[in-house]
């Protein structure tokens, strides 16, 4: 009895790591907001605005 306790408890501690890691890839997904700017302009970062997009 003792040897399953030791399997049961091996097979856990080897499989919560994968199971940590496929939380991890939806993580806070639902609460990231998307910018989007209008044709012409970019998204300035410092200003958190968009912004005349600069050509040379």
């Amino acid at each position: 009895m003792k040897t399953m306790k030791t399997l049961l408890v091996a097979a856990v501690l080897t499989g919560a790591p994968g199971l940590a890691l496929a939380q991890g890839c939806n993580w806070m997904k639902d609460r990231q907001a998307t910018m989007s700017c209008a044709p012409g302009s970019v998204f300035d970062h410092e200003s958190g605005t968009c912004v005349a997009e600069a050509t040379s």
